[in-house]
């Protein structure tokens, strides 16, 4: 089975049931998404396929039909994604657990909606859980990331 990981194609020989996460983790060696709750909850090992952000522990291998992208693949020639770049500069990840989840979906929501309200970043981001309560700083990182996108900054 193939499956294309950050734009690099993996032959694989699992069970094509086997979730996402397992397949990323344990065969690919790609250990940013995390496990978190293992029931698709808590956002920790959200992944995008294709466009959409996903919960890699509760997708199995053989539902997955585009690329997959991480938060490794965000990063192009050493540079950070403006996503990356707010999380930064608004010191958003206290202990980071949950923050690879938390950027997917950031992204995944910027990609399909440029200019979000407040409404729109809390209804997208509903379900990643953050255990140290970053919230706020999470919105204005969207906020901030929003605006260097739409600059090209």
């Amino acid at each position: 089975m193939k499956l294309t990981v950050n734009a690099k194609e993996h032959e694989l020989d699992v069970e094509p049931d086997m979730p996402l996460l397992w397949v990323l983790r344990d065969e690919l060696h790609v250990k940013d998404p995390k496990y978190g709750c293992g029931a698709g909850l808590c956002g920790a090992c959200t992944v995008i396929i294709g466009n959409e952000a996903v919960r890699s522990c509760q997708t199995a291998l053989t539902d997955v039909t585009d690329n997959v992208r991480t938060i490794d693949g965000l990063a192009a020639g050493g540079t950070y994604h403006p996503v990356q770049q707010a999380w930064i500069e608004e010191q958003v990840a206290q202990c980071g657990y949950c923050q690879a989840g938390q950027i997917m979906t950031a992204v995944a929501l910027l990609e399909h909606n440029p200019s979000p309200t407040d409404q729109d970043i809390d209804e997208a981001m509903s379900g990643n859980l953050c255990r140290c309560g970053t919230y706020p700083r999470i919105r204005a990182a969207i906020h901030r990331a929003a605006a260097l996108m739409r600059t090209g900054a």
